[in-house]
């Protein structure tokens, strides 16, 4: 199964499947809709880790992400808290 991304009235519906490969397009839909935009989970089924770490950065550019399931929320709260906890690389010069 696919992704399939449904524009309902300042909503995107989707469905389906969201992975690596979609959330180009999943992107230029946000941008399409302008803001404020919510993301309805109700149908989708199966992700990704990159899938999940996009949701997350959704969430913390101020758009929601509604009607997902448990796993969905709980892997998302799970891999912020990861990404919290993970040091952070300091950029040095070479040489």
């Amino acid at each position: 199964m696919t992704l399939r991304i449904e524009p309902v009235q300042g909503r995107l519906r989707l469905s389906g499947e969201l992975r690596c490969e979609h959330l180009d397009q999943l992107k230029a839909e946000i941008e399409r809709c302008g803001s404020p935009v919510v993301l309805d989970l109700e149908e989708l089924s199966l992700l990704d880790i990159e899938a999940i770490r996009f949701l997350n950065e959704c969430e913390a550019k101020g758009i929601s992400v509604q009607q997902c399931s448990p796993f969905i929320r709980t892997w998302m709260s799970r891999d912020r808290k990861l990404t919290a906890a993970r040091p952070h690389k300091k950029k040095g010069r070479a040489g």
